[in-house]
């Protein structure tokens, strides 16, 4: 017989479903419902929720987006913050940075890091690099205890239902800029601009009331709903669109480039209209 998850519900009227060869793990953590399958498609698959969260074929796309924009931004990223993301795919990406001194994960559920690196250890290994520090707590609480520390925070959350709500408010925004450096970055993963019509008009509300430079930036993402991804940036000091890349290091990527680095701030005109409500 065969085997197909569906992810259903999170935009309404639309489902996604993948063919499932073999069944890997699954659970009820304290959290969510966890699992991960093999997929004859997209090769090895986390779920959190009935969602598709990441897997070996595209992750390289989100997680180098989320990241590599705000490190080539900012002249001189030395400690950063990742909120979420305990399939530690942004953590891989942030220490190939040479200037990284620290990347500090906080993940509310420690069995999304076990799993990840017991199964996706092509996204997860770097979770055990002695530049990483890992806590197992709410993101909220933990910026909150934290001011004035880091360089760059990435809010790599899940989409904006269960215990992911709160990093979609104001008021955790605000946590964020106080956390940050006087010269810091903020990027957050924004949702689709096909089906988060209301969100995102919401969340640049937010971030531009705090930062100077607020950008919109899109990555395109099989997996994810409608395909085309937003992040969302707010910078103390220095503009993304106009950072000098040349001087930034080279490193290995499969997506990411300096090229791309400015076209994703190039915006279709149904996203200009969006973040402009």
């Amino acid at each position: 017989m065969e085997l197909w998850y569906t992810e259903r519900g999170i935009v309404p009227g639309l489902a996604l479903s993948v063919e499932v060869s073999k069944v890997l793990h699954e659970e009820q953590t304290e959290f969510q419902h966890l699992a991960i399958v093999d997929t004859p498609l997209y090769g090895r698959m986390l779920w959190l929720d009935n969602i598709i969260m990441t897997n070996i074929k595209d992750e390289f796309v989100y997680h180098e987006m989320i990241s590599h924009v705000a490190l080539n931004t900012h002249p001189n990223p030395k400690k950063v913050l990742v909120i979420g993301g305990g399939d530690g795919g942004a953590i891989r990406e942030i220490i190939k940075h040479p200037s990284v001194e620290k990347a500090v994960l906080v993940e509310i559920d420690r069995r999304v890091v076990e799993t990840s690196k017991e199964y996706l250890p092509e996204i997860a290994g770097a979770l055990d690099d002695p530049k990483v520090e890992v806590h197992y707590e709410d993101g909220i609480k933990y910026v909150k205890e934290h001011q004035n520390e880091f360089d760059i925070i990435i809010v790599d959350s899940t989409d904006p239902i269960g215990p992911a709500v709160g990093l979609f408010e104001g008021d955790f925004y605000k946590s964020c800029y106080q956390a940050l450096k006087e010269d810091g970055i903020f990027v957050a993963q924004t949702e689709s601009p096909y089906y988060n019509e209301e969100l995102i008009p919401k969340v640049q509300k937010d971030i531009r009331s705090l930062y100077p430079i607020t950008k919109l930036y899109l990555a395109f993402i099989p997996t994810y709903p409608g395909g085309c991804w937003s992040f969302t940036m707010g910078s103390k000091k220095y503009d993304p669109e106009t950072a000098d890349l040349n001087s930034r290091p080279v490193y290995p990527t499969r997506y990411y480039n300096h090229g791309i680095h400015k076209a994703a701030f190039i915006l279709p005109n149904f996203v200009q209209e969006l973040i402009n409500k």
